[in-house]
């Protein structure tokens, strides 16, 4: 948790930083490729007052962002989502905006560039966060176990190596390659005394189930405990019969 809060105050003070060298020194340079531009677009840009504007937008957006960091420290789920879809809709929305401020004869192309990253971008998050918040599903098959979404797949009982069901989570240690948000881990991650580990886990929602094969370590839960129990029974059952 306070490694997710002194990463995000970073970040606050990055945008910080940049804006006030802006607004305050004049630090244009740190707009991209204003410097590399003619000399009479350099004078209208800063006639529109676009690079001061630039600086304030992320001024403010530093500010809500810091003003929305204790958030991480509430129960509150969605904390980093909506901390980063804060973020995102600012600076988009931002530049769009600052779209007006651009030299005359460039403003219709900065609106069609900019609004196209906004819809692109935004299309792409939307993917990512429905596919990462789609709740894994376990199917039992007559000879194997499928998880379903992303990360998911497909193993033979006669792999499993152990089936247990744990009241609390041990602790995970770092993300390799998944989705890591405040209330799912999703994805490969190193847990602590199991190694790199496959994780379909809702946070805090206890239990949670363990199951070890002779290639992975999985653990996986629902938010509805009784579904979690379930799938604990049945692969037992499944394997008891194996036997």
């Amino acid at each position: 948790m306070f490694i997710l809060f002194f990463i995000q105050l970073m970040v606050v003070l990055v945008f910080l930083l940049i804006g006030w060298a802006i607004v305050k020194k004049e630090a244009y340079g740190l707009i991209s490729s204003f410097h590399s531009r003619p000399k009479e677009e350099q004078e209208e840009l800063l006639h529109n007052g676009y690079p001061q504007k630039t600086g304030m937008l992320l001024i403010l957006t530093a500010f809500v962002l810091l003003i929305l960091l204790p958030l991480i420290f509430t129960p509150f789920s969605y904390a980093l989502e909506i901390q980063i879809g804060v973020m995102v809709i600012m600076l988009l929305g931002g530049f769009i905006y600052l779209s007006k401020f651009e030299v005359s004869q460039k403003r219709k192309k900065s609106y069609i560039i900019s609004i196209s990253v906004a819809v692109v971008t935004f299309g792409i998050l939307f993917g990512v966060f429905y596919l990462g918040f789609q709740e894994a599903e376990m199917t039992l098959k007559e000879n194997s176990f499928e998880i379903s979404g992303v990360y998911g797949d497909q193993w033979e009982y006669e792999e499993i190596t152990k089936v247990e069901l744990l009241e609390e989570m041990p602790e995970v240690l770092i993300r390799t390659n998944g989705y890591g948000m405040q209330s799912i881990s999703k994805g490969h991650f190193k847990v602590k005394g199991f190694g790199s580990s496959l994780l379909f886990i809702n946070k805090d929602h206890s239990p949670y189930l363990l199951i070890k094969t002779a290639d992975d370590t999985i653990f996986l839960n629902s938010k509805d405990a009784e579904k979690t129990k379930d799938w604990y029974h049945q692969l037992v059952e499944q394997l008891d019969k194996a036997e």
